[in-house]
């Protein structure tokens, strides 16, 4: 009786939901807790899988991201309530089943995002510091000796703990500490060498991440007092030097984390302008002068090239023009970049004229080093190029710019002509950005290919060139707020607000900006409303971005900006609705990236002249049919595809696109993948892809063209079986990873996927596939065309299982050229593969610039041992320069017993945990005396700290001094622990 009374009391808590539901919940209980059982499993071998590339990657010195870290944590804590609710499935009674299946259902849906969310196909570690700090790039030191020697002394004494170089920008500080930071980094005076550039305004949650960063940590703390004093704890542990460079306000060292200095004897050096910053921090003052003439001299003929002075009566004008740069070795960079390469006495002659013309018109010494560095802005003569320089300044100080990021941002502008293709925009771009890097108004960054302005270059085209052509340029300046209407610059044309803490644009706010073509407010991430009065002024608004951003919808006002050309939204992921975008007819680019919405915008199809379409957006639901086929004029399309929306759309339609040329595209099903991939061969224009194959509905992977390889092929967690996947023509790029239902298939690369029309592949990545043996099996019947490999620099092979070679050859000779171009070979966790080369497969390997082999624990030899026994052999790897052999437990020999390799461009070697090899053959050099001698090009032979003893009296080499020639070179290094 209690039991229908508790039923009855159960259906009475439940009314609340609909009926079909509560029976759904209780009619599917068994299914869907067997439904929960199996995703939590499903995640638990995602947990497994990723802490043992984890494992893995930490032993090679990198970092485990924070991220990462939270979603292992995230994964235990979701394990527990999931346990909990089995537990009680397995005991709860008949009546209580449908709201106990709702609460599995919920729980289902949480451990399905857990497992999106683990995908990181961005990896899963960040590269640890070294072991001291970063070697920087530079250049030659021209003068500067005593400043430098003067900190050097500083920075070895014992009296001082705080150094301050400074001068006036673009006197040389940031080059002459960029010296320092690579000389302390040759000594182990100190345990950290810290470099971190400040800018201003003064961040310091920015700083205090960086300065972590550097020394191979992470600060999880939020509040900033928390922050500091973590921080303080981890640099109390090393004696250092901390460098920051470009520091413009006052600040306190206790409050950003850095400890005592007196206590450790660790140093802080700092560049600046302001000797009152110094002064605040007690530093000991170090000027940096402008250089003599001679040295001035010497460092315009390096940058412009000493074959100028071949010129007849050049010397002279040459001599008039240094001169004019008083010493300033950013201005004497900036303008010899400037007239590199010209010869003509009568441009000489004019430039010395244009450059003290630039001189004279100002007053003050900030504006004298304005008007020097204005001269080569004048001397690009070319309006299109010194407005795409000027367009760099919208940008907050120090921003870091990826070459095709700027390069669109130019199109958006209008400031690349119409040349008929994007392709061709692009290489136009392409030029300009290398003018600018040549006249030194562009410099490479320190770590990365990207290029950022030099603060004082920027500071000059802000200050004496923008407000010429309208510009009103705050970004990253700490507002809270939009400027009010009077704050506004007179007739405004281009208004940059990016990189603030701007919270909301206050209702009613409309300021008048009739001529203004370009507003940016991205990077205003709790910018969450804009009301539509903001927009009614701006009429003649052409470039619209509102980029990471927390807007949650657009206004309605946005409808009525008929010349916007591009409407910039990335990672918007807090936008959910879009309006009407119909009027907009004169709109080329509408970038979605990232960004919330579940629907396209209304009007989409009306949109007759986009050329640029992003829809990388997780929630999109659908797209309407019959909307691609009327954007006739696309160019870039980015598209996320569901079986279900490419049946509804209709792939026919995408092969339609006859102007598109670049194209980025996910799809759920192999049937559909290989439609696209037959139909590409249609698109006589497509010059660039990124197409992705994966059966999981959760993940979501990025797409990009930023890098060098343009035609790109991803394969993720895929149920292949006997369906051979279809690859596109050109390919350069194929990636595969965590594939399926290949348990109980033995295999090879070129059973799974059709390489025949791979034939332009150069690079090649599987992990985590289980069935493959081979990367190639050839056999007489087999229809693979042999060159499809002739192009492959690079094979990275990681976690297969059952691989047991490279190359599988029955009954046909192995073709003599396939990986013929191979630079770089990665082979990890392969426990079945014994034999790494074949000796038939050598002669095609002689551009290998790195071999890496780890974890491989049945590896016995990397060469394998010819069957003759011949007296001696010679393996020859003319380019190879890094060989890396990192816990091999089975590893006896490299080669065969008294075979040699010659490797004349070998830089570094590394052995790590192979207790069982005993020879290295490496060939020494016979000097014109008889006697060996290093290989020419070697830095460094690394062997893990475990293993000295391994190395004195176990290790064999062939000559009996080679040891000791060899030792200078030897390093016991620690980070393999």
């Amino acid at each position: 009786m209690a039991d229908y009374v508790g039923a009855l009391l159960e259906i009475v808590n439940c009314i609340a939901t609909p009926t079909c539901n509560y029976v759904d919940h209780y009619k599917n209980f068994d299914d869907d807790v067997n439904d929960l059982r199996g995703k939590l499993g499903d995640l638990n071998r995602r947990k497994q899988d990723i802490e043992a590339r984890i494992q893995v990657e930490a032993r090679a010195g990198q970092m485990v991201k924070e991220e990462v870290q939270g979603w292992i944590q995230h994964v235990q804590t979701i394990n527990e309530d999931v346990q909990t609710i089995l537990d009680k499935a397995q005991r709860v009674k008949w009546h209580r089943k449908a709201c106990l299946g709702k609460h599995v259902r919920r729980k289902i849906d949480v451990v399905k995002a857990i497992h999106e969310q683990g995908s990181f196909f961005e990896g899963l570690v960040i590269a640890k510091a070294p072991a001291q700090g970063i070697i920087i790039p530079t250049e030659n030191l021209e003068g500067e000796k005593s400043v430098k020697e003067k900190i050097w002394e500083y920075l070895m004494g014992d009296e001082v703990g705080m150094i301050g170089v400074c001068g006036i920008g673009g006197v040389g500080k940031t080059t002459i500490m960029k010296h320092v930071n690579n000389d302390l980094l040759k000594g182990n005076r100190f345990q950290k060498v810290i470099w971190v550039t400040v800018s201003y305004p003064l961040n310091v949650f920015a700083l205090q991440k960086n300065i972590a960063l550097a020394m191979g940590e992470t600060l999880r703390e939020e509040e900033e007092m928390r922050r500091a004093a973590a921080l303080m704890d981890i640099m109390k542990r090393v004696r250092f030097v901390l460098i920051l460079d470009d520091v413009w306000e006052k600040f306190s060292l206790k409050d950003v984390g850095i400890p005592e200095l007196v206590q450790n004897k660790s140093k802080v050096v700092i560049t600046t302008r302001s000797i009152e910053v110094c002064k605040y921090l007690g530093c000991r003052i170090v000027k940096v002068q402008p250089l003599s003439p001679n040295e001035s001299l010497n460092l315009f003929l390096e940058k412009v090239g000493r074959d100028v002075l071949q010129v007849p009566r050049l010397e002279e004008i040459l001599k008039f023009i240094v001169e004019e740069c008083d010493g300033l070795p950013l201005a004497i960079i900036v303008i010899a970049g400037s007239m590199k390469g010209e010869y003509d006495i009568v441009e000489w002659r004019n430039a010395l004229n244009e450059l003290r013309q630039c001189v004279e018109s100002v007053k003050g010494v900030e504006d004298e080093i304005f008007g020097r560095l204005r001269f080569s802005y004048d001397h690009l003569r070319n309006l299109q190029i010194q407005k795409c320089f000027l367009y760099c300044s919208l940008f907050q100080e120090d921003y870091e710019f990826v070459g095709k990021e700027l390069i669109e941002g130019w199109i958006d502008e209008g400031l690349i002509d119409e040349l008929g293709s994007r392709q061709a925009a692009y290489d136009r771009g392409h030029a300009i950005l290398n003018r600018l890097q040549h006249n030194c108004l562009l410099e490479k960054c320190v770590e990365s290919d990207r290029v950022k302005m030099h603060d004082v270059v920027r500071d000059m085209a802000i200050k004496s060139i923008a407000p010429g052509f309208g510009y009103m340029v705050k970004a990253g300046m700490k507002l809270k707020k939009v400027p009010n209407e009077s704050e506004w610059v007179r007739d405004p044309k281009k208004v940059s607000l990016m990189a603030n803490d701007i919270l909301k644009i206050p209702i009613g706010l409309s300021p008048k900006c009739p001529l203004l073509s370009t507003l940016i407010l991205s990077y205003n991430s709790n910018l969450s409303e804009i009301p539509s009065s903001f927009f009614e002024d701006m009429v003649g608004l052409k470039v619209l971005d509102l980029s990471v951003t927390g807007i949650e919808t657009l206004p309605n006002s946005i409808c009525n900006l008929s010349n916007l050309s591009a409407l910039r939204l990335r990672y918007c992921k807090r936008l959910m609705y879009l309006p009407s975008l119909a009027k907009l007819r004169a709109l080329k680019k509408l970038d979605l990236h990232g960004a919330g919405i579940e629907v396209v915008a209304q009007g989409l199809e009306m949109l007759i002249s986009l050329e640029y379409l992003d829809l990388f957006c997780r929630n999109l639901k659908e797209i309407p049919t019959g909307i691609l086929p009327k954007l006739s004029s696309l160019q870039y399309l980015v598209v996320y595809l569901s079986s279900e929306m490419a049946k509804r759309i209709n792939l026919e339609n995408v092969a339609r696109l006859s102007k598109l040329e670049s194209l980025a595209c996910r799809m759920e099903g192999i049937p559909d993948f290989n439609y696209l991939v037959n139909k590409s061969k249609d698109f006589e224009s497509l010059m660039a892809y990124d197409l992705q194959l994966t059966t999981n509905k959760q993940d979501f992977i990025e797409y990009g063209f930023n890098d060098e390889y343009q035609r790109k092929v991803l394969i993720v967690e895929c149920e292949i079986r006997e369906e051979c996947i279809v690859l596109p023509d050109k390919l350069e790029v194929l990636r595969i990873r965590l594939c399926k239902n290949m348990e109980n298939m033995r295999c090879s690369l070129n059973k799974v996927v059709l390489l025949e029309n791979a034939t332009a592949l150069k690079r090649c990545s599987i992990e985590d596939f289980k069935g493959i043996e081979c990367m190639v099996e050839l056999d007489s019947s087999s229809s693979l065309c042999y060159p499809v490999l002739n192009k492959l620099e690079l094979l990275s092979l990681w976690n297969l299982p059952r691989l047991c070679a490279l190359v599988r050859v029955e009954g046909v000779a192995t073709p003599p050229h396939i990986f013929s171009n191979l630079k770089i070979l990665r082979i990890s966790i392969c426990s079945e593969m014994r034999k790494l080369f074949p000796l038939e497969l050598l002669h095609a390997l002689q551009n290998l610039e790195e071999i890496e082999v780890r974890e491989c624990k049945q590896m016995e030899e990397i060469i394998a041992s010819s069957d003759s026994n011949a007296s001696s052999d010679k393996f020859t790897f003319p380019k190879l320069k890094e060989l890396k052999l990192l816990w091999l437990p089975q590893l006896k020999s490299i080669c065969s017993a008294k075979g040699v390799m010659v490797c004349d461009a070998i830089e570094v070697i590394q052995i790590v945990k192979c207790p069982q090899l005993k020879r290295i053959p490496l060939q020494l050099l016979l000097l014109d005396n008889g006697q060996p001698s290093h290989p020419p090009c070697l830095k460094q032979i690394e062997i893990d700290d475990k293993s000295k003893e391994w190395w004195e009296s176990m290790v064999e080499l062939d000559h009996l001094n080679a040891k000791n020639i060899l030792r200078p070179f030897l390093k016991f290094s620690y980070k393999w622990r």
